[in-house]
């Protein structure tokens, strides 16, 4: 059973020690078999991610019962508070009332909103390398860290409310993983895991399939299986989550996407338009556009060769911009409270 020491990493001025070049894209050095990149690319991409969710949680950044769990947190932190003041009326003592964590936090967006939402709340938000902007709300704090480790080094039950989205690419052993958010997470505490699924869209009957699209996609996941990933994480967030015997009330949303501008005007496909599905739609298109020439660095590394990479990125491209069917893709999000 492996047991990890890793710290915190300080970030200065000085960031390059944090990056590696790596098939022509910059890579983070934290974690060696994490092969997205971490560049500016990739940071436009969280950002349009982000925003693509906050049109499916209907202009939040989150779902479920998020205030009332940091209002417990209030009440718990506010006792101490007033505790220690009377303890010693000599020495101010600074607490924030609520504590939020962010994993794989990417651009920031999430935890900056967060922090301007709820101001206070303390919200830390790690990655593996320091993308995220400097100024930034004097709640929010950057830290960097491999999450995919035995023991993330943070105290137990300090967090009220815990966020992980787009992750489990990341880690190897997801059911640990969540072991130690619910180590984390105080009692009543809220956890929500946002993970979008690894497999393509089939397409309608009568439709041609979208043959480069779905090779694309059959190589991602043979890529991350060969690299100890499980592919099925985001279809078992709920069965995961009762897993670890720690959570209760879990409940599980799938969201179905569009991808591309097609929403609009297809009533063959689609009985109700919703206003915003085709910001929905093209955020989505936006998001793919950036990842599909994302993947090169992880099939390079795998041993594919550079033409076959060449030709699975093109082919999937060519079916992005000229689908054969309106394709679309699910979003798997699932929340829970850590029991008492």
């Amino acid at each position: 059973m492996p047991h990890h020491h890793y710290l915190f990493h300080l970030v200065g001025d000085d960031t390059d020690d944090y990056f590696r070049s790596v098939h022509q894209r910059t890579l983070n050095t934290l974690n060696k078999s994490y092969l997205l990149p971490v560049d500016h690319d990739e940071v436009k991409r969280s950002d349009i991610h982000h925003r693509l969710l906050q049109f499916v949680f209907s202009g939040r950044s989150y779902v479920g019962p998020v205030k009332e769990a940091l209002q417990f947190g209030q009440h718990r932190r506010g006792l101490f508070f007033l505790l220690s003041f009377f303890l010693s009326s000599l020495i101010f003592i600074y607490v924030f009332l609520q504590s939020v964590l962010d994993l794989g936090t990417g651009s920031g967006s999430w935890a900056i909103d967060i922090a301007d939402e709820f101001p206070r709340a303390e919200v830390i938000a790690v990655d593996l390398a320091p993308i995220q902007p400097r100024c930034v709300p004097p709640n929010c704090t950057f830290e960097l860290c491999d999450l995919d480790q035995w023991h993330i080094p943070y105290p137990d039950a300090h967090f009220d409310f815990i966020h992980a989205r787009s992750l489990h690419i990341g880690i190897h052993n997801y059911p640990r993983f969540l072991h130690e958010l619910a180590r984390l997470l105080r009692p009543g505490g809220l956890i929500l895991l946002v993970e979008p699924t690894l497999n393509p869209c089939l397409p309608p009957p009568a439709h041609p399939p979208m043959a480069g699209w779905a090779a694309l996609w059959d190589t991602y996941r043979a890529c991350l299986k060969r690299q100890g990933v499980d592919i099925t994480v985001p279809e078992r967030l709920a069965d995961l989550l009762a897993g670890t015997a720690s959570f209760e009330n879990v409940m599980v949303q799938i969201g179905n996407i569009p991808v591309g501008f097609w929403p609009q005007g297809m009533p063959d496909f689609v009985s109700y338009v919703d206003p915003n599905l085709l910001t929905v739609g093209q955020l989505q298109w936006m998001d793919y556009e950036l990842f599909l020439p994302a993947l090169r660095p992880l099939f390079l590394c795998n041993g594919l060769p550079p033409s076959t990479v060449e030709r699975l990125v093109k082919e999937a491209q060519h079916d992005l911009y000229y689908p054969s069917f309106p394709p679309s893709t699910l979003l798997h999000i699932a929340y829970a409270s850590k029991c008492y």
